[in-house]
Formats: structure tokens, sequence, C-alpha cells
């Protein structure tokens, strides 16, 4: 008889609480720090985007100032005749960055479940860490200003930190079941919001300095947290003799039931079995699934679709905040850092709780849609805040709420539960391929955006972006009605081809 779904729950929660060691606190901790890491470096180059801009174009001067000579010499770092030029250059990068990323983050994946998940993260946070440095540190030592060359070192990065997030999310999937997941989940995915406040305030305590010295602090501190990592994470709990998720599964309906995804629809019944894409194999290490199998399963290629438009306003954020802020208002670059940071504090708060909600009410897909509702009446608010610090770091924590935990809760705790649904079962390895497949859809939809973002800007100017921005969640919205009818398909035809079995 089927136990009803209410009672199955309790038992799954206090597991979450039983089954918790000083392992999974050590790798909650060095999974989200690794992460932290490797944004605040991301973080860094958007915070001295102003101080970059005015290295790489003239300083303005009366017609009477004497010109210096030689002009090769004193003029060597002007890249750019204007701060448009320069401007438009630095969201090309960003798009640069965002695509070698998102390419990244599907080899990454594939690569991750293939290979000690240990040392991919360690040698991308090591290896990226001396590609930072040398873009903005030794570059500016050795006064060397090439736009090829920095592009070149901007791909090389884009593909070396995309090792971080597939890594650190199977890491957590193979350590953490479904019991609490969303809460688990959205408190760990506030490592890229912690990243980000930790690169604005190393970048605007360093910055006074010279731009170069925020690179070389955040490069130094990356690189030194990849070391650790080598030294210290554990990938799995067979690594120290506990059993993994699943493994004891058949002995009560309620573990059989704990890495199923919450995004489907509860009226099928819980006792039907999905049907496997795997053969059954005897072997202890279970294989990881292909590419093309991957994207197969419900939810994966739709949630992927509809993440790129929410990743693409997340990143502008992450991206432009600081230059917006400091353009638009005339503030200073370092007090615009500061202020940028309060973006990413509502992202962290709003990923918590919506991580929690969406526990508590067993589906995901409903706190998704009234947050993002709520995203669009945020976003219209924003592009009208007053030249207020106050007031505008109100409406800005507001928005990183109702767009920042929705971005977290996808890349994160819905990733984990695409990964580890029925029709994978026994194979954890899955869980980075899937990872890689969602966030590197999302990456290509950021990084075409960071580009349109400076051409909008450019030629209509702020309000037309925050104009697009909400065009893009609304579409995101579109997007995820058919997410949840194609994962809902999904799941009965493995129930049909169950029974014709």
């Amino acid at each position: 008889m089927a136990v009803p779904g209410g009672l199955r729950r309790q038992p799954a929660n206090r597991g979450l609480v039983s089954h918790c060691t000083h392992h999974h606190i050590v790798v909650f901790l060095l999974t989200f720090f690794s992460y932290s890491l490797l944004h605040a470096s991301r973080k860094t180059f958007s915070n001295v985007k102003v101080s970059i801009s005015s290295q790489w174009t003239p300083s303005p001067r009366n017609s009477t100032a004497p010109e210096l000579q030689p002009y090769e010499l004193w003029n060597s770092s002007h890249l750019f005749q204007n701060a448009e030029e320069a401007t438009l250059f630095l969201g090309t990068l960003d798009t640069i960055f965002l695509f070698s990323y998102a390419v990244g983050l599907f080899v990454s994946g594939i690569v991750g479940d293939r290979l000690n998940l240990r040392w991919v993260l360690s040698f991308g946070m090591c290896s990226s860490a001396l590609v930072v440095f040398s873009f903005g540190t030794l570059t500016e030592w050795l006064h060397f200003y090439n736009k090829w060359f920095y592009c070149c070192l901007w791909v090389v990065n884009g593909l070396l930190q995309s090792t971080g997030w597939p890594c650190v999310v199977a890491v957590m999937g193979n350590w953490f079941g479904k019991a609490g997941r969303g809460f688990v989940f959205g408190l760990w995915s506030a490592c890229a919001s912690v990243g980000n406040i930790l690169g604005a305030f190393l970048a605007s305590c360093v910055l006074k300095y010279g731009y170069e010295y925020a690179f070389l602090v955040t490069a130094s501190v990356q690189f030194a947290g990849g070391v650790i990592v080598f030294f210290g994470l554990l990938t799995s709990p067979k690594e120290v003799g506990l059993p993994e998720l699943g493994a004891d599964e058949d002995e009560a309906s309620v573990e059989e039931d704990a890495n199923r995804p919450l995004m489907g629809n509860d009226d099928v019944d819980d006792d039907d079995q999905n049907y496997s894409i795997q053969a059954t194999d005897n072997d202890n290490q279970p294989k990881a699934i292909g590419f093309f199998q991957a994207c197969c399963l419900p939810g994966v290629v739709l949630y992927s679709l509809a993440y790129a438009c929410l990743k693409l306003v997340n990143y502008s954020f992450f991206f432009w905040l600081p230059f917006y802020l400091s353009s638009n208002f005339g503030w200073k670059e370092a007090e615009a850092d500061q202020l940028s940071i309060w973006y990413d504090v509502g992202g962290i708060i709003g990923g918590t709780i919506q991580g929690l909600i969406s526990d508590v009410l067993q589906k995901r897909a409903p706190v998704l849609a009234v947050s993002l509702l709520f995203a669009v009446g945020s976003l219209f608010g924003y592009s009208r805040s007053p030249n207020s610090k106050p007031i505008n770091a109100v409406i800005m924590a507001i928005t990183g709420f109702f767009i920042g935990g929705p971005s977290n809760m996808i890349s994160s705790a819905i990733s984990a539960d695409l990964g580890r649904q029925d029709l994978v079962k026994g194979s954890s390895e899955a869980l980075a391929t899937v990872t890689g497949i969602v966030d590197g859809t999302g990456s290509i939809g950021a990084a075409v955006g960071q580009y349109l973002v400076s051409l909008i800007q450019e030629n209509l100017g702020w309000m037309w972006v925050f104009y697009f921005f909400i065009l893009m969640v609304r579409n995101h919205l579109f997007r995820k009605f058919f997410v949840e009818a194609q994962f809902a398909m999904g799941c009965f035809c493995g129930n049909m081809r169950t029974v014709t079995s």
C-alpha cells in the first residue's frame, strides 16, 4: 500500500540531521569557498572597469598642454581614442569570457564525471589564478598593452574557470540527498554572491594603489584556495568509508524516493518506477552517462534554455552594476563597488529562503514563478531609482532577492534534482554532466547578453537596458511552462514504458 507523501517527508528530514557528519561540514565549506574565490576573481574585473577604461584612453587635457615625446612611450597604454570604444571592448571581453566559459562547462562536466573531481577543481583554480595575474597585474607592471593578448587570456580564463561549478555541484550532490536539498543548496549557492562581495571588498581596499593590485590580491587568494582544495576535499562519502547516497534506498520507500526531482507532477504514483536509460551494471563503480543521454533527460534542455534568459540578467548585474552606478550617478568607483554588494546580499537571502520554501511545498516551480513575477516589478522600480545611495541599496537588494534567488536555485538544487532523477538511478556520475549542460547553456545566453548590454547602453541609454532585462525575465517565465509540460511528459512516458515491459 502506498504511503502518503506527507508521512514520507518526515523521516527524510530527520535523516538529513542524523546522517550529517563533520565530513559533510568540511565538504560544504571547502566547495563553498572554492567557488567563492573563483567568483571573486571575476568580480574584480567588473569592479575595476572604470580604472581600466581610464588607463586605456587618453587623459583629458587642454589645448595649451605640451605633448610629451616620444609619443609611443607616453601613449603606449592608450588602446582606444575615447571611453565609448573602451567600454565596448570591455563588453566584448565579457562576451568572450562567457562564451569560452560556456564551452568549457559542456566539456568540464563530462571530464568531471570521468576524472577525480578534486584534481579537476584544484587545477582550474590554480591555473585560472595565474591567468588573472597575467591579465591584470603582469601586463601593467611590464606596460604591455595589446587587445589580442587580452582576448586570448580571457578565453583561457573562461575555459579554466568552467571547471569550478560542475565539480562543486557534483561533490555536493554526492554528499547531500534530496532531504532538505532546497535549503542546503539554497544556502550553499550563496557562494557566488559571497565571492562577489569578497571580490568587491578586496578590490575597493587596494584600488587606490592601482587596479593591478586588485588582480594581484584576488589571484593570490584563489591560488592558495586551489592548493587547500587539492589536499583537503573529499569528493564522495565512500572515500572515508561512509555509505553513498542511495546505497540503502531499498530498505524504505522514503529513501527510495530520496533523489527524485521536485519539478514534476506529484499526481504520478510515487510507487511507480521509471525506466533506466542504462543497462544493469554489476560493477560497484557506476558509469558516467553520455552527453546526449543527459540532454534527453526530462527537463534538462528546456530548463537550460530558460536559465539562459535568467543568467543573462543576473550576469549583467554582475558585470555592469558598478560601472552603471559610476557612470549614471557619478559616484566614485570604490563607493559603487561597495554599494553593489547589496545585490548579492539580496541573492543570498533569496536563494536560502526560496530553497527552504520549495522544500516545505515539495515543489520548486511555483516558488520560481512567483519570484520571477516580482522580479519584473523590482527591475522596473530599480530602473527609476533616485540618486540616493540608501534608496538605491534597498531596491537593489530586493532585485537581487527576486533574480539572484531563482538563479541560484536553478544552477544548484534543480541541477542536482535533474542529475539524480530516477532515469539515471545508479549513475551518480550524471551530476557534473547535467550541471555543465544547464550552466553552459545559461552562460551562452549570458555571453550574448553582455555584448547586447554594451550596444543598447551606447545607442539607447540605460533605461532601455532595463527594458531588455524585463523582456528576458518574462521570456524565462514563458519557457518554464514548457519545462513543466516536458518534464511531466517524460515521467508519463517512463511509467508507460515500465507498464509495457
